[in-house]
C-alpha cells in the first residue's frame, strides 16, 4: 500500500524546528494572499507557469503538491510567500520551512522534466508595498534529489506507521459490533440510511425522534462503511458542547478500549489556551519555547491513547510542554473521527476543510442537530462594526494609524448623516466608507507588523473585526444585506454598519459538497425542502424521516384554541394562561416546563402566577444565563420533584436538555414561536420569497414552529415516560401549522 502526503505536510513535519512563534504577524489574509500570488505571476513572461501539478515517490511513498510557478526562460522555480512589514523579523524557523518547501518541488520539477540543473527561489511579496524579495540558490538535480529522498526518508518511519494503523484500524471496523444487545426501534432504519449515503458518496437529510439514540445510529454506520468506502475521516460536527460530548461518550461505546481508532475532540483556542494573558511565542508563553522540538514525542504520546478529548489532549501537552491547542491542531491531520463544533468545517477559515482539502481526504460528514445549521451559518458570515470600538482605540493609536482612522471616523459620521431612520437595509455597499476601513485595516497591519511590542489588545481585536467585514465585503451578493442601525451618541447619532447573512447556502453547500459523504440529522428537519435550500443542499440529497417510537399514549398534546398569544393580544391573555397553568398544576402536580417568546411576556405570566398562587415552586430563566446558573435552574427538576420553570422558547432550555422519566412531565407552549417582525425579518421574507417563492414560510413558520416541536421534545424522552404538552395559541389549529408538528401526535382541543 502506498502512502500520500503533500508537500507542504511533508516538509512541516521533517523542516520544522524551533519556537511557535505568531509574531511574524498579521499574515495576509487567504484573499490577500491570493493577490499577491496573482500580482507576481502576471509579472512574469508569457511562457511562465503556474500551479505546476507535480508528485514523484519514494519507496512507498507518493509526494504531491501544486508549485508555485515555473519560469522556462530563466529555469526558476519559485516558492510564492505574501507577508507584511520587514523581512528581517521572519524567524529562521520560517524561512528554513520554506526553503525546504521549494527544494522539494525542484526536485520534483527536475525528475518530471528531466531537468539537470534548476535555480530554486523564494519570492517574498510585501502586500504592503507590493514589492517583492528574491532569494535563489541554484541546485543539480542530483542535490535536490537527495534533499528529496532525506525528507522521505524523515518521513517514512512515520508513514509505515501510519499505514499500518490505517490497515489495523480498517479491520477492526469491518468487524465492528453493534453496542448494544439490539437497535432501538427506528434506530435501525436510520442506521440503515446513514451507511447508504456514506457507500454511495450521498447527502442525507434524516429526521429522527428523539431518544432512538441518533449518535449511535449515525456514528456506526459510517464507521462500518470506513474500510469499504475507503473513507480517510470521520467530522462529527455539533451545535453545542453537551452534543460533543454524546459524540465522545457513543464512540467509547462503539469503540472499546485497545480498538485503533483515534478519536479527538477540538477546543476553542480561549478555552484550550493554558496561558491567556501571555502571547503565542516563545519569549512570552513557556508553551511556545520549542514547541516544534518537543511536537514529536507529544504527537505520538497524544495518537498512542486513542482517545484525544480535551482533558487527555490537555494532559498530554502539558507533559510534554507544548501548547495544548495547538497540538490538537496538530493531531487532527493524524486522527481517524475529529468531534467539533460546526465552524470547525464550514467557517470561511474552517480548520478541518482547509486540511481536506489539502490532503484530499474522503471525509463523511455528521451534522448534529442539523436544525441549527442555517442559524449558525448565517452568524459565520455575518459582521457588525461599532463605532465606539474606533473611538477607544483611536486615542492610542500611533500617529500614522490615527490619522487614517480619523478618515475612517468622517465616513462612520457621514454614513449616519445620509440616513433618516432608525434602521435601513441596502443591497449595494457604501463605497466610501469601505474604501476608509479597508485603508485603515491595512494601516494598522503595517504597524502590527513593525511593532517590535506586543499589539495592544483593543486595536489588534479592531484589526480582527474590520478584516472580518472587509472579507465579507468581497463576497458580498443576493444571498446578505448591508443594513445600518443608528443609535444615539454623544455628539449625535452613530452608525452600527451590518453585513448581514440571510442565504447561508453559498457559503454552506460547497462545503458539503466538498465531502464525501454528509449526514445532517436531527429530531426538527420538516420541511426537507426549507432545508435543502437554506442549506444549499446537492440536487440529490436523501431524505429520511424515521417513525417515532413514542405513542399517543404516551404523550397527551392539548390545544388550548381560546387564548390568542399575538402580540397585540398580550395584555389580555396573561390572566388566562397563568389560570391554565395553575388549575393544571393543581389537577398534576409535577415538574413542568412553560415556554414564552420574550423575557418579558415569560416575566408578566409568571408574576401573576406568584401573586395568585404563592405556594407554587415558579422560577424563572434570566437573560444571559451562566453555565454554573443554567445547571442550577435544570438541577431543580428532581425525580418526584415539584417546579414549575419558566423559559424562553429557542433559548437554553428549548433543545439540548434531558429531563428522562418524572424529571419534566409536561411543557406550556404559549407562543408559536415566530420570529419577530422587525425589519430584518421582513428584509429575510423578501429575500427568501425571491430566492425561493416562500417567504413568510421561510422566514417565520417553519423556524417558529422548530422551536415548538424542540421544546415539546423536552418532555418524552424514553418509551417509559409519560406526559402531557399543552399549546396555547388558536393558530395551532391552522392545518398548515398541524401539518408541521410530529406525525404521531394527537392534539386534542381542550377548553381554558
Amino acid at each position: 500500500m502506498q502512502y500520500t502526503v503533500p508537500v507542504r505536510t511533508l516538509c512541516e513535519f521533517t523542516a520544522k524546528a524551533g519556537d511557535l512563534d505568531l509574531r511574524f504577524t498579521p499574515a495576509p489574509t487567504a484573499l490577500e494572499g491570493l493577490a499577491g500570488h496573482a500580482a507576481v505571476t502576471s509579472r512574469r513572461g508569457a511562457g511562465y507557469e503556474r500551479e505546476v501539478t507535480l508528485e514523484g515517490e519514494f519507496g512507498r511513498l507518493r509526494v504531491r503538491g501544486r508549485a508555485d510557478g515555473y519560469d522556462p526562460a530563466r529555469n526558476r522555480l519559485e516558492e510564492i510567500k505574501t507577508h507584511r512589514g520587514a523581512l528581517s523579523r521572519q524567524p529562521a524557523n520560517h524561512r528554513h520551512l520554506h526553503w525546504a518547501q521549494a527544494r522539494v518541488y525542484g526536485s520534483l520539477l527536475c525528475e518530471a522534466r528531466g531537468i539537470e540543473s534548476l535555480v530554486v527561489a523564494l519570492v517574498y511579496f510585501d502586500i504592503g508595498s507590493q514589492k517583492e524579495t528574491v532569494l535563489e540558490a541554484v541546485h543539480t538535480r542530483a542535490e535536490l534529489r537527495a534533499f528529496f529522498e532525506a525528507q522521505c526518508t524523515s518521513f517514512l518511519a512515520w508513514a509505515d506507521q501510519e499505514l499500518a494503523h490505517r490497515e489495523r484500524r480498517d479491520a477492526a471496523m469491518t468487524t465492528l459490533a453493534f453496542p448494544h444487545p439490539d437497535f432501538r426501534e427506528g434506530q435501525r432504519d436510520l442506521a440503515e440510511a446513514a451507511y447508504r449515503a456514506a457507500a454511495r458518496g450521498r447527502c442525507l437529510l434524516a429526521q429522527a425522534p428523539t431518544g432512538i439514540g441518533k449518535t449511535v445510529g449515525t456514528l456506526f454506520p459510517v464507521l462500518k462503511a470506513m474500510p469499504g468506502r475507503r473513507l480517510d475521516k470521520v467530522f462529527f460536527l455539533a451545535a453545542k458542547t453537551p452534543g460533543r460530548q454524546l459524540a465522545l461518550d457513543a464512540l467509547d461505546r462503539i469503540a472499546a478500549p485497545g480498538t485503533p481508532l483515534r478519536v479527538l475532540e477540538l477546543t476553542a483556542r480561549d478555552k484550550a489556551c493554558e496561558h491567556p494573558d501571555n502571547a503565542c511565542h516563545g519569549d512570552s508563553c513557556p508553551l511556545a519555547k520549542g514547541f516544534y522540538d518537543r511536537l514529536s514525542g507529544a504527537r505520538a504520546a497524544a495518537l498512542e491513547r486513542g482517545r484525544m478529548d480535551r482533558e487527555s489532549l490537555r494532559e498530554t501537552a502539558l507533559a510534554h510542554q507544548v501548547c495544548p491547542y495547538y497540538l490538537s491542531q496538530e493531531v487532527a491531520r493524524w486522527s481517524d473521527v475529529v468531534v467539533g463544533d460546526y465552524n470547525y468545517f464550514f467557517d470561511g477559515s474552517a480548520l478541518l476543510h482547509a486540511l481536506a482539502q489539502e490532503h484530499g481526504w474522503r471525509a463523511a460528514l455528521l451534522v448534529d442537530e442539523a436544525h441549527n445549521l442555517p442559524d449558525r451559518g448565517r452568524e459565520m458570515y455575518s459582521a457588525q462594526m461599532d463605532p465606539a470600538a474606533l473611538h477607544a482605540v483611536r486615542r492610542t493609536a500611533p500617529p500614522g494609524v490615527r490619522r487614517s482612522m480619523g478618515r475612517l471616523a468622517k465616513a462612520w459620521h457621514d454614513l449616519a448623516a445620509s440616513q433618516s431612520t432608525d434602521y435601513a437595509s441596502y443591497e449595494t455597499l457604501p463605497q466610501d466608507w469601505f474604501a476608509a476601513l479597508q485603508h485603515t485595516a491595512a494601516t494598522i497591519a503595517d504597524h502590527l507588523a513593525e511593532a517590535p511590542h506586543e499589539p495592544a489588545p483593543q486595536l489588534q481585536q479592531f484589526w480582527f473585526d474590520s478584516l472580518g467585514m472587509l472579507r465579507l465585503a468581497e463576497t458580498f451578493g443576493e444571498h446578505s444585506v448591508f443594513d445600518v442601525t443608528l443609535r444615539a451618541g454623544p455628539r449625535g447619532p452613530q452608525a452600527l454598519p451590518c453585513i448581514r447573512n440571510l442565504i447561508p447556502a453559498p457559503f454552506l453547500g460547497p462545503r458539503v459538497r466538498d465531502a464525501h459523504a454528509a449526514i445532517l440529522f436531527s429530531a426538527t428537519l420538516n420541511p426537507f425542502g426549507f432545508y435543502r435550500d437554506t442549506l444549499g443542499l446537492p440536487e440529490d440529497t436523501a431524505s429520511c424521516d424515521v417513525a417515532s417510537p413514542f405513542t399517543s399514549e404516551q404523550l397527551s398534546v392539548r390545544l388550548v384554541r381560546s387564548i390568542s398569544t399575538r402580540w397585540q393580544d398580550r395584555d389580555r391573555s396573561i390572566e388566562p394562561i397563568a389560570g391554565l397553568i395553575a388549575q393544571h398544576y393543581a389537577g398534576q402536580p409535577g415538574n413542568y416546563l412553560a415556554f414564552f417568546s420574550s423575557f418579558d411576556y415569560m416575566r408578566r405570566v409568571a408574576a401573576l402566577l406568584r401573586e395568585t398562587n404563592p405556594e407554587l415552586p415558579v422560577f424563572e430563566q434570566s437573560p444571559a444565563m451562566p453555565e454554573a446558573q443554567r445547571r442550577e435552574f435544570l438541577d431543580r427538576f428532581v425525580a418526584g420533584g415539584r417546579a414549575i420553570g419558566f423559559a424562553v422558547l429557542g433559548g437554553s432550555f428549548g433543545e439540548g436538555i434531558d429531563l428522562p422519566g418524572d424529571r419534566l412531565v409536561g411543557a406550556f407552549i404559549a407562543t408559536l414561536g415566530l420570529p419577530q417582525v422587525n425589519p430584518v425579518n421582513e428584509e429575510m421574507r423578501r429575500r427568501m420569497g425571491r430566492a425561493f417563492g416562500a417567504g413568510y414560510d421561510y422566514a417565520y413558520l417553519y423556524p417558529g414552529i422548530r422551536k415548538v416541536v424542540q421544546a415539546a421534545g423536552r418532555v418524552i424522552r424514553t418509551r417509559e415516560d409519560r406526559g402531557v404538552v399543552v399549546l396555547i395559541d388558536d393558530r395551532f389549529a391552522k392545518p398548515e401549522v398541524r401539518a408541521l408538528l410530529p406525525s404521531w401526535w394527537e392534539v386534542q382541543a381542550v377548553q381554558a
